[in-house]
């Protein structure tokens, strides 16, 4: 698969998350997803279309292509992961756990992002419920100190 910078990753995934919720996607609401100008918008459109992830007609609509649908699910879903496991291991406030997850997406291996959703998915199908050890780990985090047993 064709490699794509973060920002045009960013783009992708923006368009993709608008897509879930609206049937078009237009540039300004890339824009106004992404906090950033229609001009910027425009010109990774084009960058995206030229490699085949978008279609965009002037002043027309934006449309994933299979290509970038492919890729932009991708994204989504390892952010998805690693936000889960900021904020739900670890403990961090959803907005931390937000702007974090969308930093390490683009950086993270897939191996690391493999045992992450592999230490998720033993911890939420435990049998034995919330683990012991990260009850005690949260309460460190939280007060420094270890429970008393």
């Amino acid at each position: 698969m064709e490699t794509l910078s973060q920002c045009l990753e960013d783009y992708l995934e923006a368009i993709y998350i608008i897509n879930l919720n609206k049937k078009v996607v237009r540039v300004k609401e890339v824009a106004e997803f992404l906090n950033v100008k229609n001009p910027s918008v425009v010109d990774a459109i084009s960058k995206l279309a030229e490699k085949g992830f978008v279609t965009h007609e002037k002043y027309g609509y934006l449309n994933l292509t299979e290509k970038g649908s492919k890729s932009a699910k991708g994204v989504y879903k390892k952010h998805g992961e690693i936000y889960k496991f900021l904020n739900k291991v670890l403990g961090m406030e959803n907005d931390t756990s937000e702007k974090d997850a969308c930093g390490i997406e683009h950086y993270i291996s897939r191996k690391t992002l493999d045992k992450i959703v592999k230490l998720m998915e033993f911890l939420e199908t435990s049998p034995e419920g919330y683990p012991e050890w990260l009850k005690n780990f949260n309460h460190f985090i939280e007060h420094g100190k270890r429970l008393k047993s």
